[in-house]
């Protein structure tokens, strides 16, 4: 990685290892101490927790994407959601009932994502259309085998107990690990990439940033690519998320071993970093949307084996490995097509719609899940139901031209 990328290509790459500490820690750990303390229910609790969350980070980003892309405003909003973010992550380890911590999770879940789409719109500063799709594959992959350090680390703590510590103290020491690995590699970042794309700076910006909200809707309403390319994203992005939040819960309440579960997830790290990278380079010479396709069909088997299939632990290492094999190129991918197609000088604000359509997406794949298992009681009929979302973004995704760029925005 040294000597291929430049000093700003690993330092933006960097920041993927810091904030992937959290997201590990959400996706395993922390869903099954929220279990512990939760009553009744906890997948339908965790399920709203997760709704609200991507719910409050939609409506926000428009707006402060629009700021943030005025001249030296990304970093000012970075410092901003990962010092924040920082202290709610370590906060966590408070909370002695479900409902206070799911509010202080919420709180850390808002500022982590927030502050990905600020980092996600630096793609376009740190380096250059054609290096895009390696730059952000290798993004993901080394957040996914740089997250697993603290992770590991945290694990052993918890379920080893050294010194004869509680479980409890076990997962405060494992917050505030990991949010001094989010904030440690934050830091490279904020000294070496520069936004040389942006808006001049001006007065009244948040005036003005609700003002242009309609124009630029407009922009994206009358640019095809990009149109057929965001609703295609809004409904596949859909599953990716809702899988990658809810496979612990599910996971917990067809009563599979919460340590069986921990350590699958953990392995799905260790895959998804060479598959990543690979994931990048077959994107390069094979097209971007072509590779993108091929994780929807995936994602698409993924969903109806969780559904018929998943009843044991090995069933779930199973749906782990695969989930590798997919998770971080499709993301990785559809970053960087995104951050093609859109004007430079307004990619913040641009990333915020992209993370609209991303979170409400989230939002009806989190909801769904918990309607359809509050209402059948079969949480298999809630991850069914995201299979069609899978085949909608496919369809709209062959629609998305091979080659489209920012200049037709």
């Amino acid at each position: 990685m040294a000597q291929k990328f430049t000093k700003a290509e690993r330092s933006w790459i960097l920041y993927d290892v810091g904030n992937s500490a959290l997201v590990l820690l959400s996706t395993a750990l922390i869903p099954v101490w929220f279990t512990s303390l939760a009553e009744g229910n906890a997948l339908v609790a965790w399920s709203y927790g997760e709704t609200v969350a991507s719910l409050v980070i939609a409506l926000l980003m428009p707006i402060l994407g629009s700021i943030a892309d005025m001249q030296g405003m990304k970093k000012k909003f970075i410092i901003g959601t990962v010092g924040t973010g920082v202290v709610a992550t370590c906060a966590l380890g408070i909370p002695t009932h479900w409902l206070p911590f799911l509010i202080v999770y919420v709180i850390s879940s808002i500022m982590l994502n927030t502050s990905i789409v600020f980092y996600d719109s630096l793609l376009v500063d740190a380096t250059t259309d054609d290096r895009m799709d390696d730059v952000s594959s290798q993004g993901y992959a080394w957040g996914y085998i740089g997250s697993c350090v603290p992770f590991i680390i945290c694990l052993a703590i918890v379920l080893m107990k050294p010194f004869g510590i509680s479980t409890r103290t076990g997962m405060q020491l494992s917050f505030a690990i990991t949010a001094a690995w989010w904030l440690i590699f934050t830091i490279p970042m904020l000294k070496n990439v520069e936004q040389t794309h942006y808006k001049p700076l001006q007065d009244h910006a948040i005036s003005r940033a609700v003002h242009g909200l309609g124009a630029t809707i407009g922009r994206i309403a009358h640019n095809v690519p990009m149109r057929n390319y965001i609703l295609a994203y809004f409904f596949y992005i859909d599953g990716v998320h809702t899988i990658i939040k809810l496979a612990t819960s599910y996971g917990s309440q067809l009563g599979i071993d919460s340590t069986q579960l921990v350590l699958a997830l953990l392995v799905t790290q260790f895959v998804a970093f060479p598959s990543a990278i690979i994931y990048g380079r077959l994107g390069t010479k094979y097209g971007t949307k072509k590779m993108i396709l091929v994780g929807i069909l995936g994602y698409t088997a993924i969903t109806f084996y969780a559904a018929f299939h998943l009843r044991t632990a090995v069933d779930f290492w199973i749906l782990a490995i695969a989930v590798g094999l997919f998770q971080g190129g499709i993301q990785a991918l559809s970053r960087s097509q995104f951050a093609k197609l859109v004007p430079k000088e307004n990619s913040n604000e641009y990333f915020g719609f992209f993370d609209i359509f991303g979170k409400y997406a989230a939002v009806m794949g989190t909801l769904i899940v918990a309607v359809m298992t509050q209402v059948t009681g079969q949480a298999n009929f809630g991850v069914l139901s995201i299979a069609i979302l899978f085949v909608v973004g496919f369809l709209f995704m062959l629609r998305v031209p091979e080659e489209a760029h920012a200049s037709e925005a």
